[in-house]
């Protein structure tokens, strides 16, 4: 397809985006957005430095390979360079979503689908909402010097409703929000929307702040993924060990950290947001077991640090858009499930607090989460919703402190935003985990 020039490496990914928006305020339509991008990133390397270029010009790649080439100093070994030789030369084509494409569904369809949604919306706790549906479908094209020749795509489509509820002197703001792969899966959450909102509004009515203290902590599937996330999977991100020895030493391969019954994975083959069949450097997605058995076994690697480190490249080198260089990031990371049933892990608790669902969350050494929605357990059962602030806790502590993980299962694809990192936000990532039991934590 095209004339890579000799004794260089070169790599080319084409992108071919298209996005939808539907925004309501109450209910009265704000705006339809649908948007088309296509673009292409080149890079050629001579074996001592990457040279890059991005366009949205198609027709002029091969003139960008050109000029970049002339830029670079031939090299008659470059295919015995370490990184180059790891690099992986698939060839494959896979669409997914060829058939089932959000873009065959027409605006009318997924307008209608929010307003089904808006229209039961009449509790008078909701003095305001708004709400938002987005879908996006990108087919990414590859091609390298080394043969590799790809093309594949991925989807998610979703909703998201942000209520203000005020009830006397009661008044908090929340966001309920679900995403699907196919717009006929995403029709079958009708019924969740709104019986979340119902939580939602029961819990502002009866919420009272919690005593702050130090708890025993079950946290549900979502706050199970934002945790692992947020604290623990930007930490096995192996860009941030190359030439830090002080992190190389904390995270050494062979190092317990938890408990047999803690395992945690980055999978890019999970379909959702995280989906990555093949990342930005061309490599075949795979399940890596960063953690197995609490004994810390795996990291994130892109081609070049998996080649820094004496390790192999685990498919996690991925940039934001065609505009950025690939980069070590995350793709769908959750807690394994175990083998219990939320309802005896519950049994064991005489105290502590159940976090349903989550604001936000951060942190990498200490980590801070705030919930939403929040109960105290009293007596093996879910009571009373109380007003948490915050709860924290050490990363490697929290993860020696987990003393349970159920049987029941959920990974979520984020509707809205995404992850952040080196200014390339927001790249789509999906978490989650089983219901999981920390013997103490911090609330506030």
């Amino acid at each position: 397809m095209f004339k890579f020039p000799r004794d260089l490496y070169v790599d080319v990914r084409i992108e071919d985006s298209v996005d939808t928006e539907i925004r309501f305020k109450q209910r009265t339509l704000q705006g339809q957005k649908v948007r088309q991008t296509k673009g292409a990133l080149i890079r050629v390397f001579d074996g001592r430095r990457w040279y890059y270029a991005s366009t949205t010009d198609l027709d002029s790649i091969q003139a960008q390979i050109n000029s970049l080439a002339q830029m670079a100093e031939p090299n008659p070994h470059i295919l015995e360079h370490p990184v180059v030789k790891a690099f992986e030369a698939n060839r494959e084509t896979l669409l997914r979503y060829k058939r089932n494409s959000v873009t065959d569904v027409s605006l009318e369809e997924k307008q209608s689908l929010v307003e089904s949604i808006l229209r039961k919306i009449a509790d008078p706790a909701v003095v305001n909402h708004s709400s938002y549906y987005v879908d996006n479908r990108t087919v990414k094209s590859f091609y390298s010097s080394r043969g590799a020749a790809l093309t594949f795509d991925r989807q998610i489509c979703g909703m998201r409703f942000h209520l203000d509820i005020v009830w006397g002197d009661n008044k908090d703001q929340t966001s309920v929000s679900r995403a699907a792969t196919t717009f006929e899966e995403l029709k079958g959450f009708k019924e969740y929307f709104l019986e979340e909102m119902c939580k939602d509004i029961s819990y502002v009515r009866d919420a009272e702040p919690v005593v702050p203290g130090e708890y025993q902590v079950l946290l549900s599937p979502e706050a199970t993924g934002v945790f692992t996330h947020e604290s623990f999977g930007h930490k096995s991100e192996s860009d941030f060990m190359v030439g830090d020895e002080t992190m190389k030493a904390e995270w050494a391969l062979g190092k317990r950290i938890g408990g047999d019954l803690l395992t945690i994975i980055d999978d890019s083959t999970e379909l959702g947001a995280g989906y990555t069949p093949f990342d930005d450097e061309g490599t075949k997605g795979r399940k890596t077991e960063i953690i197995s058995g609490g004994i810390l076994t795996g990291r994130l690697h892109s081609t070049p640090t998996a080649v820094a480190l004496g390790e192999e490249p685990t498919g996690n080198a991925r940039a934001v858009s065609f505009e950025y260089e690939p980069i070590v990031r995350m793709t769908t990371t959750y807690i394994a499930k175990g083998d219990r049933p939320l309802k005896d892990i519950l049994a064991e608790m005489d105290e502590g607090i159940f976090v349903d669902t989550i604001k936000h969350g951060s942190g990498m050494s200490t980590f801070t989460i705030a919930p939403a929605r929040a109960y105290k357990i009293e007596g093996g059962k879910i009571a009373k919703p109380v007003k948490i602030a915050v709860i924290t806790g050490n990363v490697f502590t929290t993860l020696q402190e987990v003393d349970a993980v159920s049987q029941e299962f959920r990974v979520v694809s984020p509707v809205g935003g995404g992850c952040g990192k080196m200014e390339q936000y927001p790249l789509p990532v999906g978490f989650g985990g089983p219901y999981t039991r920390v013997r103490k934590l911090q609330v506030q």
